[in-house]
């Protein structure tokens, strides 16, 4: 067994132990009414809880097509842990009561294999994986922080390819022979006309979404009365432009680092350094996109 899997097994083991300790302390769907066994039904139901976790990381794996991968990204990480909780959750609730059905029915004890004992068994765990989860977050933020910061350094190193393609770029490339012009329209009669080479972001403001671009090496600001997601598919042809938040859009042509500080990642735009907020569940097709260019 090597240290990454000491670690899965610790984790587990640690995380079923919580859920046992709280079954001890409120003994729910009268467990209190098994006696001095109730602890040795726990043991068991603690080795079994393991196995429940193997099984859900099995699921996770090759059903979902969600393999554990860390260099994928913290996104991606915290978003499969989600996703076993929400399997793992229901599975172990339906093995508790599977079990304490055998241990009860064999006390002459009403069984607590039905619904509302299900669902009891179901609100426990809920919370108990909730505050293990909460638990786990901490302990680890550490290390999350350092795998943010290794993303922003490849990134980083990234940009740096693109540079000299961008600045070739920019010296071929003007308003007026750009081939990449495009209009954008709103709901109403105002529009944006501008190269896409020279577009910064697209931030959405309320019912408006503001449209930072490049005008003769000047930045520019309009405000369009339309929502992000309709410039989304209008620039949906140009692969250099990225949702990197639920309200920002992005050309990564024009950005110049990634910056990663107190658990946040930016991207800081070349023009005039400012700072575009990146959000963990699209930092994925951020690294996609820049690796793609």
């Amino acid at each position: 067994m090597n240290k990454r899997q000491k670690e899965i097994l610790t984790v587990r083991l640690v995380s079923v132990a919580f859920a046992i300790l709280a079954f001890a302390v409120f003994q729910p769907l009268g467990m209190d009414k098994l006696g001095w066994l109730l602890y040795v039904h726990l043991l068991a139901i603690l080795l079994l809880g393991v196995g429940v976790c193997y099984v859900s990381e099995l699921i996770l794996t090759y059903l979902l097509h969600k393999p554990s991968a860390s260099d994928k990204g913290v996104g991606y990480v915290i978003h499969r842990n989600l996703w076993f909780q929400l399997i793992n959750t229901p599975l172990m609730a339906l093995m508790v009561c599977l079990y304490l059905h055998f241990a009860m029915s064999a006390k002459g004890l009403p069984s607590p294999l039905n619904p509302k004992g299900y669902a009891t068994m179901l609100m426990v765990l809920a919370f108990c994986s909730f505050a293990i989860g909460l638990y786990w977050r901490f302990k680890y933020r550490s290390r999350y922080l350092a795998m943010e910061l290794e993303e922003a350094r490849v990134l980083n190193e990234e940009l740096k390819k693109l540079q000299p393609k961008v600045s070739g770029q920019q010296e071929l490339i003007t308003s007026e022979t750009a081939s990449d012009i495009i209009t954008l329209a709103g709901t109403t009669n105002e529009n944006v006309t501008l190269c896409v080479s020279f577009l910064l972001y697209i931030e959405a403001v309320g019912n408006y979404v503001k449209v930072c671009h490049l005008i003769d090496g000047q930045v520019r600001t309009d405000m369009l009365r339309a929502t992000s997601k309709q410039m989304e598919q209008t620039l949906q042809a140009y692969p250099m432009v990225v949702r990197c938040h639920r309200a920002y859009l992005v050309n990564i042509m024009q950005v110049e680092q990634v910056v990663s500080r107190s658990g946040t990642t930016q991207l800081m735009m070349k023009p005039n350094h400012e700072s575009i907020p990146v959000s963990r569940s699209h930092m994925a097709a951020v690294k996609e996109t820049v690796k793609a260019l």
